[in-house]
């Protein structure tokens, strides 16, 4: 068994969580008639990613803030549960828990623009609000997402690049056994024989 049974199964969900999240809020725009249900639907996701206990839409950001304060101060720290959490408690590898801490600074920028989206429609800037959800300029809500994903992906790549490794230098560990195998097999097989001839010679 690997170290990690499933090394990357929190990042995998993260990442399909995020893009569903992402789409959730781009319809929350473009769909007057459904928003508070996409409203619902985003919040869910990002309580999966980062589990706030009674936090809503309002609160998120302070609770995130919070929290993520409190486990930087002390990583057995438990206010928030979810993928990121996952992954922040199976940390195995050099680097990794610096990468996965970089990941949730990232979504923390991604949040507050989605904070940022809802009360520019609100004030009826809802041009401003879509420019500014859609576009990728650098400070726009995707460029965001797009740092995210990238701060995502430098975790997936750690966890890859040590499981390659692991992979190649156990191959390599058998191959270097497998001369040494045959050869005590052979020789087993010989003193078997040996010691079997005496007894056979009895029934001649």
């Amino acid at each position: 068994m690997w170290p990690r049974e499933v090394m990357s199964a929190p990042l995998s969900r993260a990442r399909a969580i995020a893009y569903d999240a992402n789409a959730d809020e781009s319809r929350y725009l473009l769909d007057p008639q459904r928003r508070e249900q996409y409203a619902r639907s985003f919040l869910a996701k990002s309580q999966q990613l980062y589990g706030i206990r009674g936090a809503t839409l309002d609160t998120y950001d302070d609770g995130l803030s919070t929290s993520w304060r409190a486990y930087e101060t002390d990583h057995h720290d438990l206010r928030f549960t979810g993928e990121f959490r996952r992954e922040l408690d199976n940390i195995t590898f050099p680097g990794e828990r610096a990468a996965a801490e970089r990941t949730v600074d990232t979504y923390a920028a991604y949040q507050r623009d989605d904070r940022k989206i809802r009360a520019l429609l609100a004030a009826g800037k809802e041009r401003e609000a879509v420019e500014f959800c859609m576009d990728w300029k650098p400070g726009t809500s995707n460029a965001h997402f797009g740092a995210w994903m990238a701060a995502l992906d430098k975790v997936t790549d750690i966890n890859r690049a040590h499981i390659t490794s692991s992979v190649r230098d156990g191959r390599s560990a058998v191959s270097d056994l497998l001369p040494w195998t045959g050869g005590l097999l052979l020789a087993a097989m010989a003193l078997t024989a040996l010691g079997l001839r005496p007894r056979l010679a009895e029934f001649r």
